[in-house]
């Protein structure tokens, strides 16, 4: 099977192609479970500039078919899996502070914000906790299984299912002020594109390759943009969505979309500031100086936040199924893989500082930077701190 038919193992099948794709499984991961499609590269030799030295690590339960991502509010680290489980831990020890039971099965999280741990549920609940205590906030509905990390701020709550709808929640008690309603293409990747909230506007990466910014007194466009514009014959080839993270400063929101582009819009008139062509499935992160993606097949790269230049390509990486990247520490960048690995790459000319194993399974969600450091959490459910040395 090529590489790109191999992609439906990550995708959500509609009903209209349930049928004649049913055989490809899109639960484990996009390559099916733990494992690449194309072989790997090899873990190359090189001479480290710094170390990662594990700090802690606790565990939280195994993510099953879903992606787990810790938050932290600076003091705290806040992790679930996908049996129940939520915790709080210590951020520098790593110690126990609450622990929760939802009483049902997860499928997203963590979101923090506005004194509110967040999880979501394949039947669309959306669980707001106290941070302070972990006792339940208030729980609301969606009509969709939440995918990806609710978020926080500004006095709301936002979450997504994935049936195209997008709610917007009062964070004091749970009552929903909107709900965006989007209409999906046939087929889209499982992997969806993560909400950012600022002051004014909920940023939203969507399927079929737009990139929205939504009212938060009501939920309407106040711009739309293509990050990417779908092409070919058949519904795999037209495949065009904005997954992962996005990244915001105070005048850019920056996206990645797979079979698109990478791009760094105006966050007031989503206006292109640069674009570049990329296929991604892990979203984008950025520091002071560059925009970090990584395209389908585990290249990283590094773009100028200001213009879009390349600055450079780091290609040791292939096929490993890179995490989402994350700055971290104002000189890296780091990327978990397959295997578990963190990998920590110079900021400033792509090569790599460092190197930790985890447990050994495959880093799927969004690792946590630090001051000095990092938080990364498992598949198997291993949550552990590193320190960068």
């Amino acid at each position: 099977m090529p590489w790109e038919a191999d992609v439906l193992k990550r995708a959500l099948l509609l009903a209209t192609l349930a049928a004649s794709l049913s055989g490809c499984s899109w639960f484990s991961g996009w390559f099916g479970p733990d494992q690449p499609a194309a072989k790997p590269a090899e873990l190359s030799e090189f001479k480290a500039s710094a170390s990662l030295a594990r700090q802690w690590d606790a565990n939280v339960g195994a993510a099953g078919p879903y992606d787990f991502s810790p938050a932290t509010d600076g003091q705290a680290i806040y992790a679930a899996g996908r049996e129940g489980k939520l915790v709080k831990l210590d951020i520098a020890s790593g110690r126990e502070l609450w622990r929760v039971e939802a009483g049902q099965p997860l499928s997203a999280g963590v979101g923090f914000g506005e004194g509110l741990v967040l999880v979501g549920t394949p039947k669309g609940e959306l669980i707001a906790y106290k941070a302070a205590d972990g006792g339940v906030a208030w729980k609301a509905r969606l009509s969709g299984e939440i995918l990806v990390p609710p978020v926080a701020g500004g006095g709301v709550v936002a979450a997504r299912g994935n049936d195209g709808k997008i709610a917007l929640f009062e964070a004091r008690d749970g009552k929903q002020r909107w709900v965006n309603n989007r209409a999906l293409p046939t087929l889209t990747l499982r992997e969806q594109g993560h909400l950012a909230l600022s002051d004014k506007a909920l940023f939203v990466g969507n399927a079929g390759g737009k990139l929205s910014a939504l009212s938060l007194l009501n939920g309407a466009p106040l711009w739309e943009a293509n990050i990417a514009l779908p092409r070919g014959v058949t519904e795999l080839e037209r495949i065009a969505d904005v997954v992962g993270p996005l990244a915001l400063d105070d005048h850019l929101v920056c996206a990645a979309a797979y079979q698109g582009r990478v791009a760094c819009l105006d966050r007031v008139t989503g206006n292109a500031v640069w674009t570049r062509e990329l296929s991604s499935l892990r979203g984008v992160d950025m520091d002071a100086r560059y925009v970090f993606a990584s395209d389908a097949h585990g290249a990283l790269l590094a773009y100028e936040r200001s213009r879009g230049g390349n600055s450079w390509k780091q290609e040791k990486l292939r096929d490993r199924r890179l995490s989402s990247p994350v700055a971290v520490a104002e000189r890296y960048v780091a990327v978990g893989d397959y295997q578990g690995h963190i990998h920590l790459i110079n900021a400033e000319d792509g090569a790599f500082a460092a190197r930790a194993p985890t447990d050994g399974s495959p880093i799927n969600g969004v690792m946590i930077p630090l001051k000095s450091g990092l938080v990364v959490q498992t598949a198997n459910g291993g949550v552990m701190a590193f320190k960068i040395q």
